[in-house]
């Protein structure tokens, strides 16, 4: 849901949104407001994140920030996205407030009020940021797509799906049975 589609919005301006459990972003000058995610969402995250945290105890090549976690990233966009990772190469663009700069991975888990807008102007905001990886977790399709950045941009996903071992391309040796992301 777009806000006030007149108001033009500062990226920063998410770090004044009031802390009402509701998750505020900018995009493109545009303030979005999401309800707080439902159960299943959370679970997710949680699963991902988890198995996340476990590989960067093994391998401390950065840090994984769960939302809410404020990224301003440059032009007109703060986002907030489910999972943020920066290697350590990026340590850089952390601040005491969150992110200025563009993260290594972004992953994004769809709810029936950010579906569209995670897959269309987000992956659009992100790919032209210079996001490097780019996931989406789908508990409707209970898949989970992974996008690399190239020359000419994001590639196309490739999909997992219940039965499948997510093995992602950043985290070289971690596994997931993608069926456990899910309720």
């Amino acid at each position: 849901m777009v806000a006030n589609p007149r108001a033009r919005f500062l990226a920063e301006d998410i770090w004044d949104a009031p802390d009402d459990g509701n998750r505020y972003e900018v995009i493109d000058g545009e303030l979005y407001v999401s309800p707080p995610p439902n159960r299943e969402h959370q679970h997710v995250s949680f699963e991902l994140g988890y198995h996340v945290r476990h590989y960067l105890g093994a391998h401390p090549i950065g840090t994984m920030y769960a939302a809410p976690f404020g990224i301003v990233m440059p032009g007109f966009s703060g986002v907030q996205p489910d999972l943020v990772f920066v290697s350590n190469e990026r340590q850089e663009i952390l601040t005491d407030q969150g992110a200025k700069g563009v993260p290594d991975l972004v992953v994004e888990i769809l709810s029936p009020s950010t579906r569209s807008r995670d897959r269309g102007i987000k992956l659009r905001q992100y790919e032209a940021a210079g996001v490097r990886y780019y996931w989406i977790a789908d508990p409707r399709s209970r898949t989970i797509e992974e996008r690399e950045l190239g020359e000419d941009g994001y590639g196309p996903p490739t999909i997992y799906r219940v039965g499948d071992v997510f093995r992602p391309v950043i985290f070289p040796g971690l596994a997931i049975e993608v069926a456990r992301l899910w309720l």
